[in-house]
Parts: C-alpha cells; structure tokens; sequence
C-alpha cells in the first residue's frame, strides 16, 4: 500500500470538508464505543473482571515477546509437523514474491481473500495481479473498497465505515450491472450472490492470522462473516500471511485473549465465527486444503522488538484505540495515509515506514489516553508517542521554529520566577482579548471564533496564585 503519510494536515482537512464523510463518521461514532462499554458491563455483571484480565493479556504478550525466537521455532515445528510449510519474510517484498511462487508453482489463476492487513503492508493484490493471478477480496468491507477502485481500508476491522449506505447502493449498481437495491439485507445477499462463484473457482484462499498457537501449529481466525471459512477450506491451497509478533503459546493462551479481543473490537462476548485451523485435509475429510503455506512476515517487527517502542508488539488489532480515540472519530482513517489509522497507526507508521515519511502522526492526537485506558493489552500509546516526538526533535525533523521554541519554553519552565511572571502577563493578555470581543485567530484558532463566544476570560490569577491562596484557606 502507498504510503502518504507526509499529506496528513492536508487530507485531514479534506476530511473535515468532505460533509459526507463526516455525517458517516458521526453515525458511527459511538457503535463501537457503546458496544465495548457494554460488553464490559456484562462481563462485570457475571462475576468477571476486566482488569484483572487486561493485566493478564499483557503480561502473556511480554513473556512471549521476551522469548519470540523460541515460541517462532516451536511453532514452525508443529506446524511442520502437521503438514504445514513455514516460510520466513524479511519484509513485504519478499512475502509478495513466497505467495506469488507458491501460486505459480501450483498453477493458480484466481486467489480468494479474507481480510489481511498484513496483505495491506505488503502490497499483495498488487503484486498478484502483476503476476497474472485474479485477488478477490471477500470481507465484505474490503470487497466494497476492491471495486471501487482498490479504495484503501479506513479502519482495521470495519474498513467501509467511512462510506454510507446510499453510496454503497449506487456502487453495486454500477458494477454489479444490477437494479439499484437499498435494503440492507438484500444488498448484503447481492454481494454474497456475486461472491459464491469466486469461493467455488478458485485456486488458493489467502488469510490473515490473529493467532498462531505454537503447542499445536495451529493459525486462528476471529471473523463476523463466513467467509474465511470459505477461503481457508475450499480452495486447494490456504496460505497464511501474518506477522511474526503473533505467535502464542498455548491454546489456553489464545482462549485468554479472545475474551479480551473481541470485546475490545467489536462489543461481543464471542464473535459469529473463531477458528483453529491446523495442517491440510486429512484422509476422510470433506473439505479442506491439500496445500497450507504460512508466510511469517517481521518487515520492521524485529527491529521494535529490539527498541523502547517493543511495547507496540503487544498489539492484537482489536481497534479500540482508534474507536475511542477523539482525532480519529473527527476526520476518519485515511488521513493518516497509510494501513494503520489512529492512535496504533500513529506510532506503527514512522516505525514502520521511516519518521520522516510521518513527521504529523505522532502529533496527530490530544494524549488524553483515551486510547491507552481501552487498549485490551495495555501498551502506553501515549508515551509512545511522546517518545516519537522526542526522536524527531532529536534528529531534527521538526522545523527550526518548533525547535528553537520548545528549547525557549524548557529554559522559561526551569526558572519558577520567570515562568509565574510569564503566565500572569499572558493571561492579562487573554482577558484583553476577551474584553475587547477580539478574533482569536492570533491563536490558531478558526478564524469565525471570537473570543468573547468561544474562549471565555480566565481568572485574572495564575496557578500559582490560585494554588497560593487556596493553600492560606
């Protein structure tokens, strides 16, 4: 997927302008919010805690984080074990060529799809379609977003959030060469309609992975839809694409942080469909693979792994940092120009994909934690992102005037004295401003606000004035 990340101000405020995007956003605002709240509150009610299990998650993806190496090597011995291959990428470069080998080699013309992120960073569609092989996307969001025009995912499990119901109706029109429908159901049953010969011709089915348990070999799959189940078991070939990071231990492992995972993404106890996938068809089964590939990508994660960001690694994509997150709710996904939206994505981009191709993403969110108070595996996103900055500073990334105006803020904030005369001198200031009804465009703020209406006069005092006198009372 391009990157352009580099466009954040400007396609944020494209977003921003665009009244249809915003009026989609605003439905959907508060679904998953309320949902998540929900689930929670159910899952206290039954004697559960939440906590307790989030501290639980997150001290299991260290561990395994601590050992990565040895649980990767256990899991491709029992993958092996069971039939598998396992195959290593060092970035998504050479995962596109595997899959494009393992394709060719078996003589494949058309290759179904379940959603895949890590397909996302490594271009795959792209690279199958230069090799001559047909990708089909059968998530139904991503379904949407391939035929119109290969549109980039807007958010990690609900990728055509951005996109109304009409807009939708008047794509499958137009592409489907159908009478226009607008009831969901049957629109949904059009799509299914259209997708069920592609299940039943092709050649290879292509996966992500939530989980790869070591013990067993095993990949599981967390989806709403029945079509990975589709893509994992009908074609002749199943290859996995998923990072390295994903690896767990044991199957008590995976049970622990699928209570955590789909609460977080979704608001459910348990989604429509978890499944276990280990090695090919077996002598007297129906269905299933004759071929399972697993393509283990790391494409930077070694590299965090080795660096104080390793806490990103933690990350089970449940979506929940950017659902709550207030920056996102407000412009959407594809501002942030690339795979990963939000608060995750603005960390995982310049990591990933070079600070300088990012320089706004780390700046693109308010710190409240938010993000951080949801994230079912607890990472900081926050101080990550402080840290980001710090690294931007240091290497000069940011514009001199930033530069130059942080160092003369740090030098003021050291010096009690001159920073308590600083603060009251500002605050006069803003209650002149206030006063005089002024524009407080001076203070980067949109030009149609006024003082007096938007940014009522403080208190005449500063804090330490405040602070002084509530401490004498």
């Amino acid at each position: 997927m391009e990157i352009k990340s580099m466009h954040f101000k400007a396609r944020a405020v494209a977003q921003l302008a665009d009244a249809g995007v915003q009026s989609n956003l605003k439905k959907a605002k508060g679904k998953f919010v309320d949902k998540r709240r929900d689930a929670i509150a159910e899952f206290l009610a039954q004697g559960g805690d939440f906590e307790a299990l989030r501290e639980a998650g997150m001290e299991l993806r260290n561990r395994v984080l601590a050992d990565l190496d040895l649980w990767l090597e256990k899991f491709e011995v029992n993958a092996t074990a069971r039939g598998a291959k396992v195959l290593w990428a060092r970035d998504g470069a050479e995962a596109c060529r595997l899959i494009v080998d393992i394709a060719k080699r078996h003589g494949v013309k058309k290759a179904t799809k379940s959603k895949s992120m890590l397909s996302e960073e490594a271009g795959l569609n792209q690279a199958l379609e230069a090799a001559g092989i047909q990708p089909v996307e059968t998530d139904l969001g991503e379904y949407i977003l391939q035929i119109n025009d290969n549109e980039p995912p807007s958010h990690i499990i609900a990728p055509v959030v951005h996109k109304s119901k009409e807009e939708i109706a008047d794509l499958f029109a137009r592409v489907h060469k159908k009478p226009r429908l607008t009831d969901i159901g049957e629109m949904t049953r059009e799509a299914r309609e259209v997708l069920r010969s592609h299940f039943l011709s092709a050649d290879m089915g292509i996966s992500g992975g939530n989980f790869l348990v070591a013990e067993t070999g095993s990949v599981a799959l967390v989806t709403n839809e029945g079509n990975g189940r589709m893509v994992t078991t009908v074609p002749k070939v199943h290859v996995v694409i998923t990072g390295i990071e994903k690896v767990i231990p044991t199957l008590e492992d995976l049970s622990l942080l699928l209570r955590l995972l789909i609460r977080s993404a979704t608001g459910q106890p348990i989604s429509n469909y978890v499944s276990l996938l280990t090695g090919m068809k077996g002598e007297g089964d129906l269905d299933g693979p004759e071929n399972m590939y697993f393509v283990l990508v790391d494409n930077g994660r070694s590299d965090l792994l080795a660096s104080e960001f390793n806490d990103m690694l933690r990350c089970i994509r449940c979506g929940a940092c950017m659902n709550h997150c207030p920056v996102y709710q407000t412009i959407g996904g594809h501002a942030y120009g690339w795979v990963y939206p939000g608060p995750m994505g603005s960390v995982l981009t310049p990591l990933y994909m070079g600070m300088e191709n990012a320089l706004d993403l780390p700046h693109a969110a308010t710190l409240c934690n938010q993000c951080g108070v949801v994230c079912p595996v607890k990472i900081p996103l926050p101080d990550l992102l402080r840290t980001l900055r710090e690294k931007q500073v240091e290497k000069k990334l940011r514009p001199l005037s930033e530069r130059l105006a942080l160092k003369a803020w740090a030098w003021v904030a050291t010096r009690p004295a001159l920073y308590a005369l600083g603060t009251k001198f500002a605050v006069r200031y803003l209650n002149w401003l206030a006063g005089g009804g002024k524009s407080i465009a001076v203070l980067g703020a949109a030009p149609e606000w006024t003082a007096g209406r938007d940014f009522p006069a403080p208190q005449g005092r500063t804090f330490r004035e405040m602070y002084a006198r509530r401490k004498r009372s």
